[in-house]
């Protein structure tokens, strides 16, 4: 009996397709949708200005080989550095990601990992294209691919929980994908070429969830999105020179991606492909934290003014959340580095109660050696609130609440947040603490000059659509 191998090239998966097909699709968007595609480049590039004081994170910066000359290089904002554009992805996307300070979905991941990759190629394509003699790329045409990626991202991030335990699997594996799809269209791929691509990306290997679990959290979570964002730029450079796909990735038995690495056995889309994911993102406004403690810090921060005299008197803390932000975030015992302790629930709640704020630098051994930091977390009692935990899927709330006891028997009262300033329940709470939260990062980096250059541009929609992305890029370099 013969079990040799059908050699007959089959059809693409359907699922490749589909994606494909959107990312190669025109209209994506409204009006709402590029106004708050510009909302996302404003704090990505906040982010990734404040990303620039931290040592950590820059030392993973700059070209592989030390004085490397690039042609037609990519800027990396906030720098003097002109990259390759894969080189240039990586440090974009590692210096957006690095504070968890960027937005976020409900159902997990940070769509503004993409814009590493996006940035990159836009602003050489934009060069080498005037080099040529031809027109460059315009913002509109990052923030039309910052839209695709976002719902490309975000769509499958709701029903696909690739780091949930049965998987286990990180979530930029969900980033490579979004990246690979537009910037293989940004480079022009067409539904073919962007269906290879993809193809590619689904065949990797895909990295562990391991970095962001304790005891093993460290700092591979900070630019795990950016090694993503840099092999998808490789992956389409790839295609684009002619490599071949492999049109069964998904769904071949034995070797496809389904059979090796997602027991689930299929991609779900709740929703078709549009523009739902960037209109409704989760902004990171009130502190740099895991998305499932913004709520929990903005309740502590209410109650610092009745207990910043009062933290020795404290006999209990009592933390209602829902389900995922127990599996996910509620650790005991020691936190040896910044990348645990902002994974923390008790963590950013004790320094909250503690300080009524918390910054980057919250985080620095410096800051975590405050001996009330740890005494204040052994007297936390965390469990789950199953209303916080139903809306969770239902309306994509991430519900806290916080209740501080005294050891003379008094008690606060019990502060519960369901919904962030970042969420778009919020958006007019949010957006000018958004515009605030932009102008202070600015300042980091920029001289006037040059702070009120950016800051004029990043608030006009329709000349920042219409800016060139090389003069963008220029702008932004020093």
């Amino acid at each position: 009996m013969s079990h040799n191998a059908n050699s007959k090239r089959p059809a693409p998966d359907k699922e490749l397709v589909a994606l494909a097909r959107y990312t190669c699709s025109s209209k994506v968007g409204d009006a709402k949708a590029y106004t708050h595609a510009r909302y996302c480049l404003i704090d990505a590039l906040g982010c990734a200005l404040e990303a620039l004081g931290t040592p950590e994170c820059t030392k993973l910066l700059g070209p592989i080989v030390p004085g490397t000359v690039v042609p037609h290089g990519a800027k990396v904002p906030g720098t003097a550095y002109a990259l390759d554009p894969i080189k240039a992805a990586f440090d974009t996307t590692c210096l957006v990601r690095w504070l968890d300070f960027s937005d976020t979905w409900w159902a997990g991941g940070h769509p503004s990992d993409n814009l590493g990759g996006i940035l990159a190629v836009a602003d050489h394509l934009s060069r080498k294209q005037l080099a040529a003699g031809a027109k460059p790329l315009l913002m509109r045409d990052v923030m039309t691919a910052m839209i695709k990626a976002y719902e490309i991202q975000g769509v499958l991030a709701e029903s696909n929980h690739f780091d949930r335990p049965a998987t286990a699997l990180d979530s930029t594996i969900l980033v490579k994908i979004a990246s690979t799809a537009v910037i293989t269209h940004l480079m022009g791929g067409n539904v073919e070429e962007v269906t290879n691509s993809l193809s590619n990306a689904f065949v990797d290997g895909h990295p562990l969830n391991i970095y962001r679990m304790a005891p093993n959290s460290g700092s591979r979570k900070s630019w795990a999105a950016a090694d993503a964002t840099a092999r998808a730029v490789w992956l389409a450079t790839l295609t684009m020179r002619g490599e071949m796909g492999y049109p069964t990735a998904l769904t071949a038995k034995t070797w496809g991606f389904y059979d090796v690495l997602y027991p689930k056995g299929s991609l779900e889309v709740r929703t078709p492909y549009k523009c739902r994911v960037i209109s409704d993102i989760q902004f990171k406004i009130s502190v740099p934290a895991q998305r499932h403690s913004q709520t929990a810090a903005e309740c502590a921060m209410r109650l610092h003014p009745l207990l910043k005299n009062r933290i020795e008197d404290i006999d209990r803390v009592v933390l209602e959340c829902h389900s995922h932000t127990i599996r996910m975030i509620s650790v005991e015992g020691p936190l040896p580095n910044f990348a645990a302790r902002d994974h923390c629930l008790q963590y950013v709640v004790a320094v909250a109660l503690i300080d009524g704020d918390i910054t980057t630098e919250s985080y620095e051994d410096a800051h975590a050696a405050d001996p009330r930091i740890d005494a204040l977390r052994k007297k936390m009692v965390v469990k789950e609130n199953k209303h916080f935990t139903d809306d969770y899927e239902a309306r994509h709330g991430n519900g806290n609440a916080i209740q501080v006891f005294f050891r003379d028997g008094t008690k606060t009262q019990r502060i519960a947040i369901e919904f962030s300033v970042g969420d778009p329940r919020r958006r007019s709470e949010g957006v000018p603490l958004l515009e605030k939260k932009f102008r202070g990062n600015l300042a980091r980096r920029y001289a006037k000059k040059q702070f009120d250059a950016v800051y004029a541009l990043m608030t006009d929609q329709k000349q920042l659509e219409a800016t060139p992305v090389n003069e963008f890029m220029d702008l932004l370099a020093l």
